[in-house]
């Protein structure tokens, strides 16, 4: 009686008996011995069965994830590419358009120099213009002066004379 009530206390995990409960069959020589090594045969067949399946749905799932995956970079190639193309027409076109607002610039500057330059010619040839009516107005004022008073003139060109003179030497 005894060990009918051990084996009643074993079986609350489902009755289906583990190798712990057939071993303690076995081993009391009672009347289910038989039963218990059916049901490990099973229990290992249904262990074993899990397992190929098991094995079979990560292989799917594994397979599936691959093909997906390939998928996704074969999608991410072409994006890659359609990128690479995109960028390389953008900077064509801004090539383009900055060599052509060079050109512009270019264009206006030289037009800019060029009114500046005849700008500075006009003023540098009225500046000589200028300059050579003041030489003549002076030589002309030196003459009157000297006929006015030829010896203020002649002591002037004497002194100027002897500046020179002083000016040479130390050279």
């Amino acid at each position: 009686m005894e060990h009918s009530s051990l084996r009643s206390e074993s079986q609350p995990f489902g009755g289906t008996g583990g190798p712990l409960n057939d071993t303690r069959r076995s081993s009391t020589g009672g009347s289910g011995s038989g039963s218990g090594s059916l049901n490990a045969g099973s229990a290992a067949l249904s262990v074993s069965e899990s397992m190929a399946r098991s094995k079979e749905a990560i292989g799917t799932a594994a397979t599936e994830a691959m093909n997906s995956g390939a998928s996704d970079l074969q999608s991410l190639r072409a994006d890659l590419n359609s990128l690479k193309d995109t960028v390389t027409t953008f900077m064509s076109k801004a090539g383009n358009e900055a060599a052509k607002s060079a050109r512009e610039v270019t264009s206006t500057v030289a037009g800019q120099v060029s009114g500046v330059a005849s700008d500075l010619a006009g003023k540098g040839a009225e500046v000589a213009s200028a300059a050579t009516e003041q030489a003549k107005t002076f030589a002309s004022e030196l003459e009157n002066m000297a006929r006015r008073n030829p010896i203020g003139a002649l002591a002037g060109a004497v002194l100027i004379g002897v500046l020179i003179g002083l000016m040479g030497r130390r050279n």
